[in-house]
This record gives structure tokens, sequence and C-alpha cells, in this order.
């Protein structure tokens, strides 16, 4: 089946008690037993409930992957992931990265014995170079947050299968209508659900995803050690978000890549970062590896942040705000909000400037939000 009806119609069969089409919200917490140690699949929503369960159906089928796990946040899932690893490992990362993923790796992940090694995202020689006989894990986005940059995953999962560690890709940007990372090699994908899977700005959730039914078992142990797992609602809420994901994530493009178009020209944007534009740097590595450019536009203003402050100011339908993917347009200034953790040096260093605002295109009218971006920087 193709994407658009798997995920209307993957681990979502009508309930067989009462023909009900939607999924039901299994709110309970436990499922009684018909004698000592013999149930009907589920013993405490925690370990597993029916709705969850239709949602990591879906998860795994959109990314063409065989098994899915559903999460409370994006940072759950990622937290569980590395769970996987152990004290005296070693992960290497790219250094553009979400800057929440950052904070776990330097203020939690370090305090068990696991360290991170940084590198250019932009040469995937220094990735290998940087692998050492104790690491285990390469970790990257892309598109990347908040630079956009694209990261060869085919070329990488090379290098980690070379070297016998995992590849996990965070395709939280381009999701899987987009991309597929596991069909190109690598071996886990995660995703903060509260974006573009979610849709709509009203849940927080994560997901896993892999086709390694060791890792898988390994995971589903953790998920359930730990307990960072979604409510029924959550579940049902992201469900309801996959069914219209491809035709969401097809306007969010057309929207993003006509503001890209405009704003590459106007003078008061020094620089912009988006994929789907011909000047990007990786526009023919994001063409081969994806089947579109996403919703997410970055750019740079003349003027530094009083310029900054100024538009995020005048804006009416881009909405000062932290997240993305929903239908809403949002904009975000990545220096004190998603990034706010990383020192400032730090930051710079990894080309996040003061002058750097990410905006979220959400799926209203085009004409309306050039309108917006016009007034504003105008």
């Amino acid at each position: 089946m193709e994407f658009e009806t798997r995920a209307i119609h993957e681990g979502q069969q009508p309930d067989p008690q009462t023909g009900a089409v939607i999924v039901p919200i299994y709110l309970t917490s436990t499922y009684e037993q018909q004698a000592i140690g013999q149930h009907k699949g589920y013993e405490y929503s925690r370990t597993g409930n029916p709705t969850r369960t239709a949602l990591e159906e879906a998860l795994g089928s959109i990314e063409n992957g065989k098994f899915g796990l559903a999460f409370a946040s994006g940072l759950a899932a990622t937290t569980t992931v590395l769970s996987l690893l152990k004290n005296g490992d070693r992960i290497v990362a790219g250094d553009d990265l979400y800057g929440g993923t950052y904070r776990l790796l330097e203020r939690v992940v370090k305090n068990w014995g696991v360290t991170t090694t940084y590198v250019d995202i932009d040469n995937l020689n220094d990735f290998e170079t940087a692998i050492q006989p104790n690491t285990k894990l390469i970790w990257v986005e892309t598109p990347t947050n908040p630079l956009l940059k694209i990261v060869d995953i085919a070329a990488l999962a090379n290098i980690a299968r070379k070297h016998n560690i995992l590849l996990v890709v965070d395709n939280t940007f381009a999701s899987p209508y987009f991309q597929k990372p596991l069909d190109l090699g690598a071996d886990i994908v995660v995703h903060s659900t509260t974006k573009y899977l979610g849709g709509h700005s009203d849940i927080i959730g994560g997901a896993v995803v892999t086709s390694n039914e060791q890792l898988y078992t390994e995971l589903k142990f953790y998920q359930n050690a730990i307990g960072a797992v979604p409510s029924p609602f959550d579940s049902w809420l992201v469900l309801r978000g996959i069914k219209t994901l491809a035709v969401r994530m097809r306007e969010h493009e057309k929207n993003a890549l006509f503001l890209a178009k405009f704003l590459e020209k106007h003078p008061k944007v020094e620089r912009i970062y988006y994929p789907g534009l011909a000047s990007h740097e990786q526009y023919q590595l994001a063409k081969a590896q994806m089947s579109g450019f996403g919703g997410m536009i970055s750019l740079e203003l003349k003027g530094g942040f009083a310029e900054v402050e100024r538009f995020a100011s005048r804006t009416k339908l881009f909405l000062l705000a932290e997240s993305l993917g929903g239908v809403e347009s949002l904009l975000c200034y990545p220096a004190k909000m998603t990034h706010g953790s990383l020192p400032e040096a730090e930051r710079l260093k990894r080309g996040i400037k003061d002058n750097l605002i990410r905006l979220s295109v959400g799926i209203e009218h085009p004409l309306d939000l050039q309108a917006d971006l016009e007034n504003a920087l105008n």
C-alpha cells in the first residue's frame, strides 16, 4: 500500500466488538486477567495499551520499519535510545542538533559515564575520524535544527556498519512522508511526535522505529522499565494526526518553498537556510535523499538582534512560540529558545548567531503568510 493509505489504515482496523471505524481511546490503567498468568495481551497500561499499540503499528509502517514504540515526549524517546549505552561508551554526534538533545547529552547522559564527541556535520570524514574503540553510536538530525543542513544518511550508514556501531537519525524535521532513514541504512529513527506527526500543537510525544528485532526487544524493555509512555488520549491524537500527514506535509512544503524564494531576494535578509532552494549547499543531496524539502526555514536578518526583536514584535500570523510542525505558522528565536541551553561560545561556534530566526511554516494561505513577513520586515 502507498503511504497515504497506510497512514490511515495500518494498526487502525475497525473495532471487532462494536465496528467503530476509529480506534477507541482505552482509558484504563489495568486489565482483568482470566486466571493467574492468563490475560488477553494486556496487563498494565505502562506496559501496553490497545490505543498505543495501534499508534505503534502505524509508526512502524509509515517509517517502513518493523517495530514502532511511542513515548511521552521526543526527549523520552531519545533517553530510551541512549539507555542502550553503558558506562565507558562514546557517542559521535553531529554538531548541529536540537538544544534539548545537547542538554540531555551534556547534563544527564554524561553522568552515566557516556561521553559525546561533536563533529562538523558537513564533513563525513570527521565522523569516521572521531570513532574510537568505545564508540557505540552515531547520532544525527537531517535536516538539522536549526540550520537545516543535510546529512548523507546512506554514506554515514556505511561508516557505521564498517565500525559495527549504531546509526540513529532524528527524522522530526523531514517527517516519514519526505524521508525514510531506515531505507537508507539507519538502525533507529527517532521523532518528536509533538511536531509534524501530531500536527496540531496539542500533544507532547515521541517515537522510536527500528527493523532490528534485537534492538526492539531492548528498547521495549527500557520503554516499560523507564515508563515514559504516552497516555491513551495522546496516542489517539497522534494517530489522528498521522492520518492527514501526507496532505499537510505537501502544503507545508509548498508554502515554505514559496516563502523561501521570497525571503531569498529580500534586501533585509542576510542569509536563508532552506534545502529546497537551488542555492542551498546540499540541494542535490536533499533532492536525492528526500522526496520533499519540508516546512522549516531559518534566516539571518541584517541589523542583528535589534532587528530580530523588531521583526518578532510585528508578525501577526507567525506566532512567537517554541515548537514546530503544527498547522499554524510559528516563529522561534533559537539563541534564547530551542538552543538556549547551549553556552554562548558553543552556540556561536555552531553557527547559531544572534540574528538567526527559525520559521515553522504552517498551512495558511501562502499570500497571507508572505504579507505577514513583508510587513514585519518593512
